[in-house]
């Protein structure tokens, strides 16, 4: 299986939203600092925000990701002594109005875009009523992982199932992680801390924030928060699209600056805010063919144990157990050392081949894909096929950690 390259734009375009004091706001003095941004905020009804036409589809919804997002409109608003809401009512009352309405989120659906695919990564998100992650279906794309093609995920009570359609297998892995990075967007920003963090920028320069409210009730709000040409952020401009009926936001765009240009490089959609979710949405029944191979990592010991062995002295020790066990047929042994593929799978991949002897396993040294997080071990064995005895020489066999179960250690690719 391989490890997909973590998505950051999110993360980057959120981290800088913390903040630690109770704000201070002062729209007289701020007006004084700031005349040309007075002018140009009452001018603004009917004029689009963003650099150009924006990609965004109108929905109405929100999630436990929706809670940043809709801080980040509040925080906005509050930075600049402006009610996007309803001018006549002060800001307070529309932040404890947007806190009080994203607490409430039970069921999402997300759609996650790359610049320049068209297939969307999709995570559909059912929460229990403590707030908490309870299921999870995710979909990802080939273009993501494309040795891997396509994959749905079905996370539940701390594990993970995944379907690899390209590969006809089915892998059950321990993971915390899924859930976690779903339930961490929101945790990462709360949003009656934030406002004092983003003012500061704004006074100090760093941010200038925008906002259109269209005259007309049925256009979204935007937002757009444009980062200086200093700084970790230096570029990055955000879009936050919100619906002026529910003050939910239904969009966000992530554009960086290149060759004078804003070019879009992330856009994450929030669609069916506590719409109910069909159950069959969280289970693969029907899904997987009865030919498929089924890995399940949590049922059994997976790899070799790394004790006080060096990492790369335990990445040749597994390849060297993994042969000796092929060189007397043991076939579920040798699976367990290749992720935990099931013995008669493992027969029908290497029963036509018989292992005579290692000739040389090593040394280990850093995998050339980065990527795999794992280190490649040069293996030559005698193996004798349909009568004839001759040398298999593996350059890089690649070795690394049972995925969620760090200290042990697997060969990878068999998945």
């Amino acid at each position: 299986m391989e490890r997909p390259e973590n998505d950051k734009w999110l993360d980057e375009a959120l981290s800088d939203i913390i903040g630690s004091e109770k704000p201070r706001t002062d729209f007289e003095q701020w007006k004084q600092q700031h005349p040309q941004a007075v002018h140009t905020l009452t001018s603004r009804t009917g004029r689009q925000a963003s650099p150009g036409p924006l990609k965004t589809r109108r929905i109405i919804m929100t999630s436990t990701i929706t809670k940043i997002a809709a801080a980040a409109v509040v925080i906005a608003a509050v930075a600049l002594s402006i009610n996007v809401w309803d001018r006549t009512t002060p800001a307070a009352y529309a932040l404890e109005q947007t806190v009080e309405a994203n607490h409430t989120v039970r069921s999402l659906h997300i759609r996650d875009f790359k610049s320049g695919e068209d297939e969307p990564k999709e995570f559909w998100l059912q929460f229990d009523d403590r707030g908490q992650v309870q299921s999870v279906r995710a979909y990802m794309p080939e273009w993501d992982s494309p040795s891997d093609g396509a994959k749905t995920i079905i996370w539940q009570e701390g594990k993970a199932k995944v379907w690899f359609k390209k590969k006809n297998a089915l892998l059950t892995v321990r993971d915390e992680r899924l859930a976690q990075q779903m339930l961490g967007l929101a945790q990462q920003v709360d949003p009656r801390l934030a406002v004092e963090r983003l003012r500061e920028q704004e006074q100090q320069g760093k941010v200038k924030m925008e906002i259109d409210e269209p005259s007309d009730r049925t256009e979204p709000i935007a937002v757009t928060a444009t980062y200086g040409p200093e700084g970790s952020r230096a570029g990055r401009r955000i879009v936050l699209s919100v619906d002026q009926a529910t003050k939910l936001v239904t969009a966000m765009e992530v554009y960086q600056l290149k060759d004078n240009d804003y070019q879009q490089v992330g856009l994450m959609e929030f669609h069916d805010y506590n719409q109910t979710i069909d159950p069959g949405m969280f289970t693969l029944d029907g899904e997987i063919p009865a030919d498929a191979m089924r890995v399940d990592q949590t049922t059994q010991e997976v790899g070799l144990a790394q004790g006080n062995l060096s990492d790369e002295e335990v990445a040749v020790e597994v390849a060297r157990r993994f042969f000796t066990a092929l060189m007397a047929e043991d076939y579920a042994a040798a699976g367990q050392f290749l992720e935990g593929i099931p013995a008669e799978k493992m027969r029908e991949m290497f029963g036509p081949i018989k292992v005579l002897r290692i000739i040389s396993i090593g040394p280990a040294a850093p995998h050339p894909n980065p990527g795999t997080k794992g280190l490649a071990v040069p293996c030559t064995v005698e193996i004798q096929k349909d009568g004839q005895t001759s040398e298999w020489k593996l350059d890089r066999l690649g070795v690394r950690q049972v995925y969620n179960q760090p200290g042990r250690w697997t060969i990878f690719g068999g998945i």
